[in-house]
């Protein structure tokens, strides 16, 4: 399931870096693009930074009357975590127009809902043959605490288990 998460991660991350180049965080002293799965980080890397996307893997389970295919599906879920507090120029009152552009964003770099399965553990990457492919991201409500103003997207990663 590692190659799935990895596929899914590299494929928003590079999406992020080409629809918006601005949109970076800075962890440890890198630059990159501001998405991150918390499971590859440092522990001190932990503090979530606003307007940064967090993927956060879940269950991973046989697909739903897929066991009886010759190549039956794995499903893993997926949640995506982001939050702003909006600009201090502003007192914080433009939150809820920068969620929604961060929740654009993510509808945006989520789409098409595939990538190309890959192993990205071996230097070049290795092309495994198959393709994931996701649901469309559900955005919950948002919430409020103190100043931040977060949502969580929820999606399913589909991946073929002889690719795996």
């Amino acid at each position: 399931m590692q190659n799935t998460k990895d596929s899914f991660f590299i494929a928003l991350r590079d999406r992020l870096a080409a629809l918006d180049p601005a949109r970076t965080v800075t962890v440890l002293g890198s630059t990159r693009p501001a998405i991150i799965v918390p499971e590859n980080e440092l522990a001190d890397a932990a503090t979530l930074l606003p307007e940064t996307f967090y993927i956060t893997f879940g269950a991973c389970t046989a697909a739903a009357d897929t066991e009886r295919l010759e190549h039956p599906l794995q499903q893993l879920a997926c949640e995506i975590t982001y939050y702003t507090e909006g600009s201090s120029d502003l007192s914080s009152q433009d939150r809820g127009r920068t969620l929604a552009a961060l929740d654009d964003e993510l509808l945006a770099i989520a789409s098409p809902p595939n990538a190309v399965l890959k192993d990205y553990s071996q230097t070049p990457t290795a092309d495994l043959g198959a393709n994931i492919f996701w649901t469309r991201p559900a955005l919950a409500a948002p919430k409020q605490v103190g100043n931040k103003l977060s949502r969580v997207a929820s999606l399913t990663i589909f991946t073929h288990t002889e690719a795996q």
